[in-house]
C-alpha cells in the first residue's frame, strides 16, 4: 500500500472543504496547517447572513461578463483564503502554510491554473503565511513562496509604477 503524501492529504481536505462552496463560477476550499495541525479552513460565500450566489441563483459578474480576476468588488463572496485566515489566529498562522483547491461548480472538476488572487495574496502575506500550495489535478500541485510575492510585487506592475 503506497501511502498519501502529507501534501495530497491536506488537499485532499482542501478539496472536499470545496463542497460548501456557494459561487456559481467557482468553488475554493482553503486550509492553513502549522506544524500538523490544521488551524482553520474557509470556503467562498457570501458574508454571514447575506444571500449566497447559488439561493439566488444569480451572479452578477457572469450576467455582466466580468472576466476571471476583474471587479472582484462586485462579488458577494469572500473567498476562502480570508475566510480561513479570518477563522485563525496571527500566532498560528505565523509560517504556516496555507492548501487551496478550486472546483468548478458546473462540472466538479479541479480548476488548474489557480492560485491567490491580488487581494488575498496581501492577506496571506499580512497573515505571516508561509508557503501556499494549490492542486492542479488529482495528485500535481504548485508551490508559492510567499516571500516571492512580497520581494517580486507584482500589484506594481498593475499600477503603472
Amino acid at each position: 500500500m503506497e501511502r498519501k503524501s502529507k501534501i495530497n492529504y491536506y488537499l485532499d481536505i482542501a478539496q472536499t472543504v470545496t463542497t460548501r462552496g456557494t459561487c456559481l463560477r467557482k468553488n475554493f476550499g482553503a486550509i492553513i496547517v502549522r506544524n500538523d495541525v490544521i488551524v482553520s479552513t474557509g470556503y467562498n460565500g457570501a458574508p454571514r447572513g447575506r444571500q449566497n450566489c447559488c439561493d439566488m441563483g444569480d451572479c452578477l459578474r457572469d450576467r455582466l461578463k466580468i472576466p476571471r480576476g476583474e471587479r472582484y468588488e462586485l462579488c458577494r463572496s469572500v473567498h476562502a483564503e480570508a475566510n480561513a485566515i479570518i477563522s485563525a489566529s496571527r500566532e498560528n498562522m505565523l509560517g504556516a502554510d496555507l492548501y487551496l483547491c478550486c472546483v468548478d461548480p458546473a462540472t466538479g472538476d479541479l480548476v488548474p491554473g489557480t492560485t491567490c488572487c491580488q487581494m488575498c495574496k496581501r492577506l496571506v502575506i499580512n497573515a505571516g503565511i508561509r508557503r501556499v500550495f494549490v492542486r492542479e489535478n488529482g495528485l500535481d500541485y504548485s508551490v508559492y513562496d510567499v516571500e516571492d510575492w512580497v520581494t517580486n510585487d507584482d500589484s506594481l506592475g498593475q499600477m503603472g509604477y
